[in-house]
């Protein structure tokens, strides 16, 4: 059993201590290597498109995260505590409908609706990065959902019923008991929504426009010539900024526990 467990974390991680290797090797060639060097880094950094495409694809996320938190917060909450009223049978079909459909359907769907809002209300004026942004906040929002709303029907309303008891008026409910209880649930939908705004490549292709294109575009387009080492620099980059804060994160728990 754990020779298995090894094997599966061996099969998942490998590819990415292989890329972190090649981030270093002095040699174009994948298959040869030519010693250690760290010029690939001094290229990525001196490459223009890769950092204005990295910065772009972080304000997106931030944006679109933000936004999706909004909005994905007030669904789930209304899910999770305004019981059965008409048109919630659609209502969940309406938020679950990212979940499911492929990101094919999504982008060209979400590619028809601009291109409809321009001709009648002239709006977007053509496709960059706030289209791109509108496009991931409504992808991400089924996602905030489904989070704050398993989050609200985990804590129940107990609390929540005790404060209404003592007279406490609605807003203070909400923001001194049913907000800390979401706390947990709105900063994981945030990073969720920013790790998927992040990633994504199909739903960007179809909604951004010239000058607005996100890194993993970027990325997918120099694939397509080749890969360079530039982008396993990249690469290994982004997995350490990954892994430091998943670090942080785990020493701040590992201190508040103490």
């Amino acid at each position: 059993m754990v020779g298995w467990l090894i094997a599966i974390y061996a099969f998942l991680y490998a590819p990415i201590v292989f890329l972190i290797a090649l981030s270093f090797n002095d040699s174009r060639m994948v298959t040869s290597w030519a010693g250690f060097s760290t010029r690939w880094y001094v290229a990525l950094w001196h490459d223009p498109a890769l950092i204005e495409a990295a910065l772009l694809s972080l304000r997106i996320a931030a944006v679109s995260a933000t936004l999706a938190t909004i909005v994905g917060t007030a669904a789930g909450y209304a899910l999770a505590r305004f019981g059965r009223f008409r048109g919630r049978g659609l209502f969940e079909a309406m938020l679950a409908a990212p979940l499911v459909l492929p990101e094919v359907m999504t982008g060209l769907s979400l590619l028809l609706l601009f291109v409809a809002l321009e001709q009648t209300f002239g709006w977007p004026a053509g496709r960059g990065a706030g289209t791109v942004t509108i496009a991931h906040a409504s992808v991400s929002v089924a996602y905030v959902t489904v989070v704050v709303r398993a989050r609200l029907a985990e804590a129940g309303t107990a609390l929540e019923d005790a404060a209404a008891d003592l007279y406490a008026p609605p807003w203070t409910i909400f923001r001194r008991i049913t907000l800390p209880l979401m706390a947990p649930a709105l900063v994981s939908g945030w990073l969720l929504a920013f790790t998927l705004s992040m990633d994504d490549v199909v739903v960007a292709s179809f909604t951004s426009g010239p000058g607005a294109s996100t890194l993993p575009m970027v990325v997918f387009s120099a694939t397509r010539l080749g890969v360079t080492p530039e982008i396993y620099a990249l690469a290994t980059v982004i997995v350490a900024v990954v892994g430091l804060a998943l670090l942080a994160a785990h020493g701040a728990n590992f201190l508040r526990r103490r």
